[in-house]
């Protein structure tokens, strides 16, 4: 499954398995219009891009995003008919998958509140299960997330950093690990190897940044 999923840069992340699957589009280097499936995390300008989201999406793309920003993607222009909302702990079917909403919120800082009811996402495609934490920090809902790969961010500031983020992942215990939210906006690649450092044993990494 870790072949199949990409990070173009920041927290932007493509998966291309059953399905095309992007996930908060940024900074796309190239319009490739062949996206099934495209989720936004939170309305921020660095996950929710409307000039990315339209070099990923195709004419039929369906659209997921938390309820409380229905009202954002609306506005960027997605047709009501091919967009879908989710709380945390809602399930939804859609393409031959089944998502999972999780809350994404900061426990220490002011940047994302977790009455904004933003997400982070379980995707189970196929046998596989795939956490995608969105902007957050160490919070129990998310050590409770079951997953054979989960991608969470590292670079700190608006996140967790690098030790806080290991410490999670140890909490949860996935087969593997994809570091994100660094090289760019935040963090560096010496906290995607400070975040390796602290990783315990058994737990696959993969850097797809830098």
């Amino acid at each position: 499954m870790l072949d199949n999923i990409s990070v173009n840069e920041h927290s932007s992340i493509r998966i291309d398995d059953k399905i095309i699957a992007c996930i908060d589009p940024f900074r796309l280097k190239e319009a490739r219009h062949d996206a099934d499936l495209i989720l936004f995390t939170h309305p921020h300008f660095d996950h929710f891009s409307p000039e990315d989201f339209r070099k990923a999406a195709k004419p039929d793309t369906l659209f997921v995003c938390p309820l409380s920003m229905k009202r954002e993607a609306l506005e960027a222009g997605i047709a009501p008919a091919q967009l879908r909302t989710l709380e945390a702990e809602e399930n939804l079917g859609i393409l031959g998958i089944e998502i999972e909403g999780v809350p994404a919120y900061n426990t220490n800082k002011p940047n994302h509140p977790k009455e904004k009811g933003w997400l982070g996402y379980v995707l189970e495609i196929g046998p596989h299960m795939v956490y995608v934490a969105g902007d957050t920090d160490r919070i129990p809902e998310g050590e409770a997330v079951q997953c054979d790969v989960a991608l969470v961010p590292i670079g700190g500031t608006y996140t967790m950093d690098a030790a806080e983020a290991a410490a999670f992942v140890n909490a949860m215990r996935p087969r593997a690990v994809i570091p994100t939210h660094y090289g760019s906006i935040v963090g560096s690649l010496n906290d995607a190897r400070e975040f390796v450092r602290r990783l315990d044993r058994g737990i696959e990494v993969c850097l797809k940044i830098g």
